[in-house]
């Protein structure tokens, strides 16, 4: 009696599994649609850090090229530093106007982002503005200093036509004169208001005048350090105001 050997072993017609047939891939092995995937071990926080200081490395070359157009220019008459993590430039008022071309046209700040004034005691104002390059996304800050008894600063509007508003707020709160403006009047005060509301010797009327709202003060209640109600501002004379203030 013939039998049929288990599995199909020692049986000429059967094949043992992927041996000898050239179809057939023992264990899926060399099939292209087994082959493992190679895995990224790179850690991506890394890969990110690396970029931000590249970029920063990149930013500070640009701004340290900037700054030596500006020195290169302007010699001894110009003072570079650091102020805020922007690059400042401080020019006399005679070179206010060639200072701002400079940068609008040789260093491509051509974006004007604000201008204001600084009361600087005892004796000056800073004017200070703030300029853009779009394309390197590099800041300037440009200053220049006027005396108090003469606070006279020719305008920027013919550089940068946005310096008109800024210039008209710097002359009402500070009572810098820009020379030449096309219409320096007040923007923000109402009609009549005399002086310069943040020059810092300005009489801050309000907090004499009224009291002070809210929760007593220590010392409003009879015990305490005295009332800040009954301190007044800088610059106020003693006896001007309500006989508590």
């Amino acid at each position: 009696m013939t039998g049929t050997p288990p599995n199909g072993q020692n049986d000429p017609h059967v094949t043992p599994h992927g041996q000898g047939d050239s179809t057939t891939t023992p264990s899926g092995q060399d099939d292209p649609r087994n082959t493992p995937t190679r895995q990224d071990n790179s850690d991506p926080a890394q890969s990110d850090t690396e970029t931000a200081e590249a970029e920063t490395a990149e930013a500070e070359t640009a701004q340290g090229a900037v700054t030596a157009r500006i020195s290169a220019h302007f010699g001894d008459r110009v003072d570079i530093s650091e102020s805020y993590g922007d690059t400042t430039a401080d020019v006399a008022p005679a070179d206010w106007i060639a200072l701002l071309t400079y940068a609008r046209d040789n260093l491509g700040h051509i974006f004007f982002d604000w201008l204001t004034g600084v009361d600087d005691p005892p004796d000056a104002f800073l004017v200070v503005a703030h300029v853009y390059n779009p394309e390197s996304g590099s800041r300037l800050l440009l200053r220049t200093r006027v005396p108090k008894d003469r606070p006279h600063l020719p305008t920027a509007v013919g550089v940068y036509r946005g310096a008109n508003w800024h210039e008209r707020e710097t002359y009402e709160m500070f009572g810098v004169i820009f020379d030449d403006h096309p219409y320096l009047v007040p923007l923000l005060l109402p009609d009549g208001f005399e002086g310069h509301p943040l020059r810092k010797d300005f009489i801050l009327a309000a907090r004499v005048a009224k009291p002070w709202p809210g929760a007593k003060e220590p010392g409003e209640s009879g015990h305490g350090s005295p009332s800040r109600r009954k301190t007044l501002p800088p610059g106020v004379p003693a006896d001007w105001g309500p006989p508590d203030a």
